[in-house]
């Protein structure tokens, strides 16, 4: 029996993306290294696509209307909950703050993406059969991110 309806996963993955372009959006600010720079332009602009990506997916699948106390609330609740996951504010800030370098912040970066990964591969046990290969999808998205910021920390100098 899945726990979870496939548009909860889809859900997740908008809130996920929405905070990883605020990351790298704020990571723009705190270095001058020009390829760091245009990397994480690059990846919050990609994150904005994958966005509207898990939106489009989203459409395509049975619209589900969970049962709430007033509108918007159980979604709100599942960015809530993805938000406090994969970015949790107080303690990416905690973090945020200790990054001084180039390599700690991909470092940081490229862990942020692999804690994604993981929690899409988890996610799938808890959807039907169908429904899991619709969350590959994700998975595929965010290994993009994991080795490009992979190999820029390979290069760096």
């Amino acid at each position: 029996m899945a726990l979870f309806n496939i548009s909860e996963i889809y859900q997740f993955a908008i809130a996920i993306e929405e905070n990883g372009e605020k990351f790298y959006r704020a990571q723009l600010k705190k270095f001058n290294d020009e390829n760091i720079k245009k990397l994480f332009s690059l990846l919050a602009d990609e994150e904005i696509k994958h966005k509207e990506t898990f939106k489009s997916m989203l459409e395509k699948i049975e619209k589900y209307e969970p049962k709430e106390s007033y509108p918007g609330e159980y979604f709100l609740y599942l960015k809530s909950y993805a938000e406090n996951i994969i970015f949790n504010e107080k303690e990416l800030d905690s973090k945020i703050k200790k990054i001084k370098d180039p390599k700690s912040v991909l470092d940081f970066a490229i862990k942020l993406e692999w804690d994604s990964i993981l929690y899409y591969q988890e996610m799938k046990i808890y959807v039907s059969a169908d429904s899991a290969k619709l969350i590959d999808d994700i998975i595929k998205e965010e290994r993009k991110h994991f080795i490009k910021l992979s190999e820029a920390r390979k290069n760096l100098k």
